[in-house]
């Protein structure tokens, strides 16, 4: 960061929107910029999302997650949704409780990060939305989470689903 004397303005490199193709472009298209850039096209064809979720000092908590993409809305486009689902009672949900901002990369299997990380927020669903959720992360993941749910059955664990939709 370079701060000139007796200036107003601190003047701060965006090197990190040249992704987005914003670089050399004056600091009040900057935002506009950056959200053309926050979209969940880099999920597709993925099977796993790596979330991190924070904690109430603001530390990050990543968990490598299951997701299905809502199939009636580009990835692209701001509309995007990211549906997931866990137990109730794990420790992603409390802290998404509190505080339902999220960072999401694409990853493999073991969390191993395979592209760059997107601001979400998280909203927590239920009924018809809930049940929709599930039918395409069920479609999804045929048969191993039908075999899994068999197990989840016994252990009559509460279910969350959610949604992450671009910030």
């Amino acid at each position: 960061m370079k701060v000139q004397e007796g200036a107003d303005e601190i003047v701060r490199p965006f090197l990190f929107l040249s992704r987005a193709g914003c670089e050399d472009r004056m600091a009040g298209a900057i935002l506009a910029c950056w959200g053309d850039a926050m979209n969940f096209a880099a999920f597709a064809g993925h099977k796993y999302l790596n979330l991190e979720t924070f904690k109430k000092s603001g530390d990050g908590v990543k968990t490598p997650v299951w997701f299905a993409a809502e199939p009636t809305v580009s990835l692209d486009s701001s509309g995007a949704k990211l549906y997931l689902y866990t137990i109730g009672v794990s420790g992603k949900v409390k802290r998404m409780r509190n505080n339902p901002r999220v960072k999401i990369a694409p990853c493999d299997i073991r969390g191993n990060v395979l592209g760059d990380w997107v601001e979400a927020r998280a909203e927590f669903l239920t009924g018809e939305d809930a049940a929709h959720a599930m039918r395409l992360l069920n479609t999804k993941y045929f048969p191993l989470k039908q075999i899994l749910a068999i197990f989840a059955w016994f252990s009559r664990r509460e279910r969350i689903v959610f949604v992450l939709r671009s910030a």
